[in-house]
């Protein structure tokens, strides 16, 4: 099958949106009162009001960010758990003579291995508290601490 590059009609752009006025409440030959005028319409806000200095919390970089690093400390813990007690399996399927091997008196080194996964997984709890405070607690407490100076902005108007 062949392809033609040739467009069949004329590439034409889309018109652009009419404009948004929202003081009159108007988006192009649509006006909110006429087509509904049982609903209350809101007053618009004065010109001399400030804008805001800062984006609202709901869209705030912040938060993408506070998702990444706890997404993160997820990863490292669970990586940390899981990787080690993989290489257990792995070892336990594909060398068993490795793990029949006795490292002391008596001590096979599977035993050994499993024994050791218990230390492993206090450091993987280790892990997930110490990113928990260095990486994801900061950027917790910084949008909590926005989320209140908006509070408290909202009730001084």
């Amino acid at each position: 099958m062949s392809y033609d590059p040739s467009p069949s009609h004329p590439y034409r752009p889309p018109d652009p949106p009419p404009p948004y006025d929202p003081y009159t409440y108007t988006y192009g030959t649509y006006d909110a009162y006429e087509a509904h005028p049982w609903a209350q319409q809101e007053a618009p806000e004065p010109a001399g009001r400030r804008p805001q200095r800062h984006a609202a919390l709901g869209h705030h970089s912040d938060l993408r960010v506070l998702r990444s690093a706890y997404r993160w400390q997820r990863r490292v813990a669970t990586l940390t758990a899981l990787g080690y007690f993989v290489l257990f399996l792995i070892l336990s399927a594909f060398a068993p003579s490795f793990m029949t091997n006795t490292v002391t008196d008596g001590l096979p080194t599977g035993l050994l291995l499993a024994l050791i996964q218990v230390p492993v997984t206090w450091l993987a709890i280790a892990l997930y508290e110490q990113t928990a405070r260095r990486r994801v607690d900061p950027i917790a407490d910084r949008i909590r601490k926005l989320a209140e100076l908006d509070v408290k902005r909202e009730r001084a108007r």
